[in-house]
Protein backbone atom coordinates (compact mmCIF):
# COMPACT_ATOMS: atom_id res chain seq x y z
CA UNK A 1 0.00 0.00 0.00
CA UNK A 2 1.13 3.50 -0.33
CA UNK A 3 1.61 6.58 1.69
CA UNK A 4 -0.48 8.90 0.73
CA UNK A 5 0.35 11.98 3.23
CA UNK A 6 -2.88 13.60 4.29
CA UNK A 7 -1.29 17.41 4.18
CA UNK A 8 -1.09 17.41 0.85
CA UNK A 9 -3.40 18.05 -2.69
CA UNK A 10 -2.88 15.25 -5.62
CA UNK A 11 -4.01 14.85 -9.26
CA UNK A 12 -5.30 12.01 -11.12
CA UNK A 13 -1.44 11.87 -12.92
CA UNK A 14 0.01 11.52 -9.41
CA UNK A 15 1.89 14.39 -8.46
CA UNK A 16 1.43 15.63 -4.92
CA UNK A 17 1.26 19.54 -4.40
CA UNK A 18 2.03 21.11 -1.04
CA UNK A 19 0.79 24.74 -0.67
CA UNK A 20 3.84 26.85 0.66
CA UNK A 21 3.63 29.79 3.20
CA UNK A 22 4.87 32.29 0.74
CA UNK A 23 1.61 31.32 -1.49
CA UNK A 24 4.00 29.02 -4.20
CA UNK A 25 3.16 25.30 -4.81
CA UNK A 26 5.75 22.55 -4.08
CA UNK A 27 5.01 19.78 -6.72
CA UNK A 28 6.47 15.80 -6.54
CA UNK A 29 5.76 12.44 -8.31
CA UNK A 30 3.94 10.13 -5.77
CA UNK A 31 4.81 7.54 -3.66
CA UNK A 32 2.67 5.25 -5.96
CA UNK A 33 3.61 6.21 -9.24
CA UNK A 34 7.75 6.14 -8.06
CA UNK A 35 6.26 2.16 -7.16
CA UNK A 36 4.70 1.43 -10.21
CA UNK A 37 7.61 3.13 -12.32
CA UNK A 38 10.96 1.27 -10.86
CA UNK A 39 14.09 2.53 -10.28
CA UNK A 40 14.32 6.12 -11.65
CA UNK A 41 17.36 7.02 -13.70
CA UNK A 42 16.38 10.32 -15.41
CA UNK A 43 14.20 13.86 -15.01
CA UNK A 44 13.60 16.66 -17.20
CA UNK A 45 11.54 19.12 -15.15
CA UNK A 46 10.82 22.48 -16.46
CA UNK A 47 13.03 25.71 -16.57
CA UNK A 48 12.56 28.28 -14.29
CA UNK A 49 10.57 31.30 -15.50
CA UNK A 50 8.26 28.57 -17.81
CA UNK A 51 4.52 29.45 -18.00
CA UNK A 52 2.58 25.64 -17.51
CA UNK A 53 -0.85 24.85 -17.60
CA UNK A 54 -2.27 22.62 -15.68
CA UNK A 55 -2.70 19.07 -17.78
CA UNK A 56 -0.26 19.82 -19.64
CA UNK A 57 2.90 18.06 -19.88
CA UNK A 58 5.79 19.87 -18.26
CA UNK A 59 8.59 17.56 -17.59
CA UNK A 60 9.54 13.63 -18.22
CA UNK A 61 10.49 11.16 -15.68
CA UNK A 62 12.78 7.94 -16.94
CA UNK A 63 12.72 4.44 -15.14
CA UNK A 64 14.74 1.49 -15.63
CA UNK A 65 11.01 0.59 -17.14
CA UNK A 66 9.31 3.27 -18.88
CA UNK A 67 9.50 6.74 -19.76
CA UNK A 68 6.53 8.77 -18.21
CA UNK A 69 5.57 12.81 -18.76
CA UNK A 70 5.18 14.57 -15.82
CA UNK A 71 2.06 17.02 -15.82
CA UNK A 72 1.70 20.33 -14.51
CA UNK A 73 -1.13 20.12 -11.85
CA UNK A 74 -1.11 24.18 -11.58
CA UNK A 75 -1.45 26.82 -13.81
CA UNK A 76 1.09 29.91 -13.48
CA UNK A 77 5.12 29.97 -13.28
CA UNK A 78 7.80 28.10 -12.71
CA UNK A 79 9.58 29.47 -9.77
CA UNK A 80 11.80 27.16 -8.85
CA UNK A 81 13.65 23.37 -9.98
CA UNK A 82 15.29 20.78 -7.87
CA UNK A 83 18.57 20.30 -9.50
CA UNK A 84 19.55 17.84 -6.76
CA UNK A 85 16.80 15.85 -8.16
CA UNK A 86 18.02 15.93 -11.58
CA UNK A 87 21.60 14.86 -10.48
CA UNK A 88 20.29 12.38 -8.27
CA UNK A 89 16.61 10.92 -9.69
CA UNK A 90 17.14 8.08 -7.64
CA UNK A 91 16.24 10.34 -4.41
CA UNK A 92 12.49 10.27 -5.82
CA UNK A 93 12.43 6.63 -5.15
CA UNK A 94 13.72 6.43 -1.14
CA UNK A 95 11.76 9.14 -0.72
CA UNK A 96 9.13 10.53 -3.28
CA UNK A 97 7.60 12.66 -0.73
CA UNK A 98 10.59 14.58 0.47
CA UNK A 99 11.97 15.24 -2.84
CA UNK A 100 10.45 17.88 -4.54
CA UNK A 101 10.60 18.35 -8.21
CA UNK A 102 9.68 21.98 -9.16
CA UNK A 103 7.66 24.99 -7.55
CA UNK A 104 4.47 27.43 -9.35
CA UNK A 105 3.41 30.34 -8.44
CA UNK A 106 -0.19 30.35 -9.49
CA UNK A 107 -1.48 32.44 -12.10
CA UNK A 108 -4.16 35.31 -11.48
CA UNK A 109 -7.03 33.67 -12.04
CA UNK A 110 -6.06 29.94 -11.73
CA UNK A 111 -7.51 27.51 -9.07
CA UNK A 112 -6.59 24.75 -7.25
CA UNK A 113 -10.42 23.27 -7.07
CA UNK A 114 -9.31 20.33 -9.46
CA UNK A 115 -6.91 19.41 -6.81
CA UNK A 116 -7.48 15.53 -5.49
CA UNK A 117 -7.62 15.42 -1.28
CA UNK A 118 -5.17 12.73 0.07
CA UNK A 119 -9.04 10.63 1.01
CA UNK A 120 -9.98 10.85 -3.19
CA UNK A 121 -6.06 9.98 -4.15
CA UNK A 122 -6.38 6.94 -2.35
CA UNK A 123 -9.18 5.82 -3.38
CA UNK A 124 -8.14 6.31 -6.94
CA UNK A 125 -5.10 4.12 -6.43
CA UNK A 126 -6.72 1.37 -4.33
Amino acid sequence: MSNVPSDLSYTDEHEWILKEADGTYTVGITDHAQKNLGDLVFLELPAVGKKVEAGYSIGVVESVKAASDIYSPLTGEVVAVNEEATESPEDVNSDAFGTWLFKIKLAAGATTDHLLSAADYKKLID
